[in-house]
């Protein structure tokens, strides 16, 4: 297995898995796969010659991989996006464990209780209509932040569509007031802010967190990011990148193992 993204040197992916295939003696290796957006075509349809189980894929290729998959699972074509693929014979199978993996990390901590409650989501790209998905299925209310209005719209439209009962309204990141900020039970950071060279989660946001939110930031940086820490210093409940990076870590060992993660072992990896 592999990890197919540009960059993948930071990724924890391949500690993660290959800690998992050593504790349960599977005869297995994660590598990661630095590839090209040129070459994601190539990339895709050459991991079946090279005798590859499956593979991860990470920004920016979570979109471009589509079109050379040959079936794609129900949250992929919602989503638009697959992060895993599992090699099946001839086939390249595509999923998007994102969605799961966002509703456990939610779930993990604040159990059912967010249902009916008000959500912040930033972004409106691959990690944020998983993330829509997941939250929207948990029964929150979404504003869709976004500072392209129309691909806010746009994936506002994709989740009351995709969700019976869904709400979820598109805001431009521009427009967002401090009263929309602080009546948020839960804020996710589904954007790049927050790595390194990208910038920051903007003030206008972190000055109005509360004691009384949560806030999820789908980032992860060894050293953790700004939001989080000024969220918690805030009082405020927090969830990282990690969590999640977990738990859509051990849907895709299942899909490409056919046998249960080992969860603690992968937690440990990445220092949960």
């Amino acid at each position: 297995m592999g990890i197919i993204g540009d960059p993948v040197s930071h990724s924890l992916s391949p500690q993660l898995h290959n800690a998992a295939f050593a504790a349960l003696g599977l005869d297995m290796a994660y590598v990661p796969l630095p590839v090209r957006s040129a070459d994601v075509g190539a990339a895709v349809r050459g991991l079946a010659a090279l005798g590859f189980r499956g593979a991860n894929v990470t920004v920016p290729h979570k979109g471009a991989v589509l079109p050379f998959l040959t079936w794609l699972d129900d949250d992929v074509r919602l989503a638009e996006a697959a992060n895993t693929i599992v090699v099946d014979g001839g086939a390249l199978r595509g999923y998007n464990t994102d969605v799961v993996g966002a509703r456990a990390a939610v779930v993990g901590v604040c159990g059912d209780r967010l249902a009916g409650e008000p959500a912040l989501l930033l972004g409106a790209g691959g990690a944020a209509r998983a993330l829509a998905l997941a939250l929207a299925r948990l029964g929150l209310r979404l504003t869709v932040a976004n500072r392209t209005a129309a691909a806010a719209e746009r994936l506002a439209a994709l989740v009351t569509a995709a969700v019976p009962g869904a709400v979820a309204d598109p805001l431009p990141l521009d427009d967002l007031e401090a009263a929309r900020v602080r009546e948020a039970r839960l804020i996710v950071n589904a954007t790049s802010l927050g790595m390194r060279g990208m910038g920051k989660v903007p003030d206008s946001v972190v000055d109005n967190v509360t004691a009384e939110q949560v806030v999820f930031d789908l980032v992860y940086t060894s050293e953790g990011t700004d939001l989080l820490a000024r969220a918690r210093a805030s009082g405020a409940v927090t969830i990282d990148g990690l969590s999640m990076l977990v738990w859509q870590a051990a849907a895709a060992f299942e899909l490409w193992t056919g046998v249960a993660a080992p969860l603690r072992v992968m937690h440990d990896a990445v220092g949960r």
